[in-house]
Order: structure tokens, then sequence, then C-alpha cells
């Protein structure tokens, strides 16, 4: 038996967006030519923290390394690249195109404050890795008071 996913409330531009989406993917599988050229993408983000450092792991497989670039401040983080299409081969067809091409953009905001000055990242079999240091938790100190 099939179940019907029934919503209530007011998400309805929610529900068509998704429904809009639904069928440029389902173009985009059939007909890939139905894909516009210049299509934006998100690639897989994970973020994970350690006591000293703050962890991005970026799953961009098939970028190159010249084709990224990386902003950060003490915040937010912005990722931005491109892949690039591989070339066709003569006298085929697609049978299934599920691989996504073009420009990415994430921007990313951080849970909490971190070092600039200490950030290094590595690109390794389809993925970046970004390591930012933590800030450390300032003491509060006392100031005395002196006479006028």
């Amino acid at each position: 038996m099939d179940y019907i996913k029934i919503r209530f409330g007011d998400d309805f531009d929610e529900l068509a967006s998704n429904l809009d989406r639904s069928f440029s993917d389902m173009f985009h599988a059939i007909k890939p030519q139905f894909k516009l050229t210049d299509q934006s993408w998100n690639p897989a983000v994970d973020i994970y923290q350690t006591p000293k450092e703050i962890i991005i792991r970026v799953e961009i497989a098939g970028v190159e390394k010249e084709d990224l670039s990386v902003e950060i401040n003490s915040r937010a983080i912005r990722i931005r690249g491109r892949r690039r299409e591989l070339p066709r081969l003569a006298d085929s067809a697609y049978r299934l195109a599920e691989i996504q091409y073009g420009r990415f953009e994430r921007v990313l905001y951080l849970p909490e404050p971190i070092d600039t000055d200490t950030v290094s990242s590595s690109y390794l079999n389809g993925f970046l890795e970004i390591h930012m240091s933590r800030f450390k938790r300032e003491e509060t100190h006392r100031i005395p008071i002196q006479n006028g």
C-alpha cells in the first residue's frame, strides 16, 4: 500500500519550490541538455570540533585545486569553486546523469570565533579539509583603581 504525505499549514511556497526542484532533477536525469550550463550545486559539508580546533570537510571530487577559493573571517567561511564538465564520448547518449557540474558557493557560520591567523587547509582524494584554531577563552582580570 502506498502512503501519501499530507502537509498542513502555510508552507505552500516551500512545497512548490520542492516540486519545481523535483521536476528539474527529473529532466536533468533524463535529458542532460535541459540542464543550465552554469547551474550551481551544493557540495556536502561536515563541521566538527575538537577541544583545540574546528574542522570543516567538504566533498568536492573532480574540482581542480586551481578552481577553489576559500575566504574566512573570525565568524564565517566562504568556500567557492567550480567543477568542470568532463568531455562526452563521441556517439554516446546518457542513460543516467546525476553528477552535478558548474559553480558552487557555501557560506558557513562558525559555532564560535576562530583565530584567522592559524588556519590551514589541504585537498586530498576529493575532500577539502580546513583546520581552524578556536580562540582560547579569555580570563577576566581585576584592574586596580588608582586615586585621582
